[in-house]
């Protein structure tokens, strides 16, 4: 549901400034939320994250924009599912900006991914998501995203970290 709004996706051309600044800003958002950490970015981080993920051949990426303003993104990678033999696209990050947030942008981006994802062959799409952001966790059921698990007395996949 768009409320009567017209969202426009567009793939994230990481050579035009308008978007890499887009990304920065609506990158930069997330990250002061607290569901993203609470804090800035950081200066190295803002420097150089355009250029690395333009070397990349994994990244895929995608603006939403309301009119001329762009107010959300995802980002995501390619992996691959050994079980499957097959690829899999990971949302690593999508943010919509706090003004805009209810009219199914997030929806329209996770919508667009997912049609990315078919196009390459994927077998799935994965995400990781903290378990008190409610309304993420609601938007993500609606979208079809349930929690990973290969058997059910196996229990449900638990996502970890180490920092290097």
């Amino acid at each position: 549901m768009n409320h009567g709004y017209t969202i426009r996706i567009v793939p994230l051309q990481l050579d035009d400034e308008n978007h890499s600044t887009a990304l920065l800003t609506l990158l930069d958002e997330y990250a002061r939320d607290p569901m993203g950490g609470g804090h800035p970015l950081q200066d190295e981080t803002r420097n150089t994250l355009v250029s690395r993920l333009a070397s990349r051949g994994d990244y895929v990426g995608f603006l939403a924009f309301l009119g001329d303003q762009a107010v959300g993104l995802i980002n995501c990678f390619e992996g691959f599912s050994t079980f499957a033999a097959r690829p899999l696209l990971n949302v690593h990050d999508i943010a919509v900006s706090a003004g805009h947030r209810g009219k199914g942008i997030g929806t329209a981006l996770l919508e667009q991914a997912e049609a990315e994802g078919c196009q390459r062959g994927c077998c799935k799409m994965t995400l990781e998501v903290l378990s008190n952001n409610h309304g993420a966790l609601k938007a993500y059921a609606r979208a079809g995203f349930a929690p990973y698990q290969l058997d059910p007395a196996a229990g449900q996949a638990v996502f970890m970290q180490k920092w290097l």
